[in-house]
């Protein structure tokens, strides 16, 4: 009778309706959601905030998806924080960067930075009319760390610095959870384990799910930190006498995309002026060294204007080195399993090449959410998760395509530049349907079988292009096809020559 009654005060106390496992971003929203729901909500996080992570740029979409679930979820602060203008006003000492679009500059090994009034070798695509109300770049320490407490003020049960040791599925179906923390071991139950943790580790220890690489087309690793007295780009063109009288922003309120011959050099600049910086490197043509410090001087020093403008950095307090990645690309062969799910980061992710990141998560964080609401039965639940598995799939084939497509089209700017409109035609596709009341199945309209098919022919015909004598004819040739290819799409003018790779308005208006 003691026994029996003692496990009715754990099953009280201790059992919640979902489990989240990982407190970044994506984790504690979809935590706070479903608590805004009715349901009763934990999270378990090995780490301890404030914690670094790289930081990551918000775009349109992302922003519009934070509208979205502000609404329906009543998280007024998700909006607030979904442009740079209500995010000051609201939270100034938030850290944060206006993002004003996104920038590319061309360079070649042993030169400066060359271009013209033409822009020959510059492309900015504008994501937003001004600075009010403009994206953002996120550093995430102190994005993640406010999430966090947003979620505990709501109500989620939070488990700090916890290492989960066993997951063992019950015969009614429930979990029993057992984590240690502080030295003391500790249980829960929960009907629902949603892995926000955004790698392969934990699905893999206790799903037994596999993490692969195999199937993309993007091969990819990286060397990155956060750096302090970064010089700023704009300065350094202005000081070299560069024509930037129609850029339509400065390039250092964006994310700025330095192409090299290895591949490119991201920088991310935050209003306490940190810096997010890094070498992303292509391995299908360029393997990066071993050393991050040796790699990182090698690149940069073989281009001169980037090689002055890193000059006088130094690293920042955190994390206080550089670090290698591995190959970048990864996913699961499972998405979900009974009483299961991943997350879309966690289920995979490609690159970090026009900041699909933080966008690709939320959409996924969107569509599980709409699982939960109603009186789904077992069934419908599964189905739709099936659904979903088969959506986050063509997910990131689409978007390894879009990204391989400019890592194929590096070499000559002005491929490169045409290339690049087949994600802005995508980005475009999907904020249009939003503004006119439709919610896409899938993120960048990976669902769109038309628009799919563009970025398949076009990568298709890129990879052709690598094996071949690409003469200046044959660029323009490719060029003009993809011109053609985009036209039922491109409602902003883009590749229109008379805007010299200088776009002000392709910003959806919302």
């Amino acid at each position: 009778m003691q026994l029996q009654m003692m496990n009715s005060q754990f099953s009280k106390m201790n059992s919640f309706d979902f489990l989240v496992v990982g407190s970044g971003f994506a984790g504690s929203i979809t935590a706070m959601c479903l608590k805004q729901k009715g349901y009763s909500v934990s999270i378990i996080e090995k780490d301890k905030h404030p914690r670094f992570s790289v930081g990551e740029s918000s775009t349109p979409i992302a922003d519009m998806i934070l509208r979205s679930l502000s609404d329906r979820y009543n998280l007024p602060f998700l909006k607030n924080i979904s442009r740079y203008g209500t995010w000051q006003t609201h939270y100034p000492e938030l850290v944060c960067g206006l993002k004003r679009g996104f920038s590319y500059y061309f360079h070649q090994r042993g030169m400066a930075f060359t271009s013209d009034q033409n822009h020959e070798n510059e492309l900015l695509v504008a994501a937003s009319f001004d600075d009010e109300n403009s994206d953002t770049n996120w550093l995430r320490s102190d994005v993640d760390q406010f999430l966090v407490q947003k979620a505990i003020e709501l109500g989620v049960e939070y488990f700090e610095k916890a290492e989960i040791n066993s997951v063992v599925r019950q015969q009614d179906k429930t979990w029993s959870v057992r984590f240690q923390k502080n030295g003391e071991q500790k249980r829960i139950a929960t009907n629902w384990i949603i892995d926000a943790t955004g790698s392969p580790g934990f699905s893999g220890r206790f799903f037994g799910t596999k993490s692969s690489s195999d199937d993309f087309l993007t091969n990819t690793s990286a060397v990155y930190s956060h750096f302090e007295d970064g010089g700023r780009w704009f300065n350094y063109l202005q000081n070299k006498g560069f024509f930037t009288g129609d850029y339509p922003y400065n390039p250092d309120d964006s994310a700025l995309h330095q192409i090299i011959e290895e591949g490119w050099v991201w920088m991310l600049r935050f209003n306490n002026d940190l810096l997010s910086a890094g070498i992303v490197s292509d391995n299908n043509t360029h393997q990066a060294g071993n050393m991050p410090a040796e790699h990182w001087r090698s690149v940069i020093s073989k281009y001169p204007s980037l090689n002055q403008l890193f000059k006088n950095v130094r690293l920042a307090d955190e994390p206080g080195t550089l670090i290698r990645s591995g190959r970048l690309q990864r996913k699961l062969d499972r998405s979900h399993g009974d009483g299961w799910l991943a997350l879309s980061h966690t289920f995979g992710f490609v690159d970090p090449l026009h900041s699909t990141g933080i966008a690709f998560s939320l959409a996924g964080v969107e569509r599980i959410l709409a699982l939960f609401e109603g009186k789904s039965d077992q069934s419908t639940i599964r189905n739709k998760l099936k659904f979903n598995h088969d959506i986050l799939y063509k997910e990131l084939q689409l978007i390894d395509m879009i990204v391989s497509i400019s890592y194929l089209s590096r070499f000559n700017f002005k491929l490169f530049s045409a290339s690049v409109m087949i994600y802005f035609i995508a980005s475009i596709r999907y904020e249009q349907s939003r503004l006119m009341g439709v919610i896409p199945e899938s993120f960048l309209c990976a669902g769109d079988s038309d628009l799919f098919s563009v970025v398949d022919e076009t990568h298709y015909e890129l990879q052709n292009l690598q094996n071949k004598d690409t003469r200046s004819v044959q660029i323009d040739r490719q060029i003009e096809i993809i011109r053609k290819r985009i036209e039922p799409f491109n409602h902003v003018g883009l590749m229109d020559p008379a805007k010299r790779n200088m776009y002000r308005h392709t910003a959806v208006e919302f």
